[in-house]
């Protein structure tokens, strides 16, 4: 009694590793700045989750709204988006929307890595708060507020 939950991990890993695997998944990380390929199993699987909801919210007419909404103020889906176009996400989709990612695309920073130390030093704010987790996600009001300490 009084014992935490144990945690679980996020992500899933691939089962068979290929050499065209590890050579995608090697370019992701270089492109993108990751720490270790855990972080792309982490965005696969949350569009794995987002795809499984959606699969489910075919027959559901009734909550397709919120789930709209939600992907929407993320900055995954369009407004005029379909059930078609969110199964029709991909992992680079959600690893756009990364801090990381986004500091680098504003020009807070002159690469990738560069965008990944400066969030982890605690140089960048998002709407005046210090956010020290380069694989936070992003959502679209905030993405203007994003500035340099």
């Amino acid at each position: 009694m009084g014992d935490p939950k144990r945690q679980h991990k996020k992500y899933i890993r691939p089962k068979k590793l290929s050499e065209g695997l590890i050579a995608e998944e090697r370019a992701i990380v270089e492109t993108y700045g990751l720490k270790n390929k855990r972080e792309i199993w982490k965005a696969e699987s949350q569009i794995n989750r987002i795809r499984e909801q959606a699969k489910k919210l075919i027959l559901d007419s009734e909550s397709q709204p919120a789930f709209f909404n939600r992907l929407m103020k993320i900055g995954l889906i369009k407004s005029n988006s379909t059930i078609d176009d969110v199964l029709a996400l991909t992992k680079e989709k959600m690893l756009d929307r990364r801090f990381q990612t986004v500091v680098f695309k504003k020009g807070l920073a002159k690469t990738i890595k560069e965008a990944r130390q400066l969030i982890t030093h605690k140089k960048i704010c998002i709407d005046g708060k210090i956010v020290d987790i380069p694989g936070y996600i992003i959502k679209i009001n905030e993405e203007t507020t994003v500035t340099k300490k």
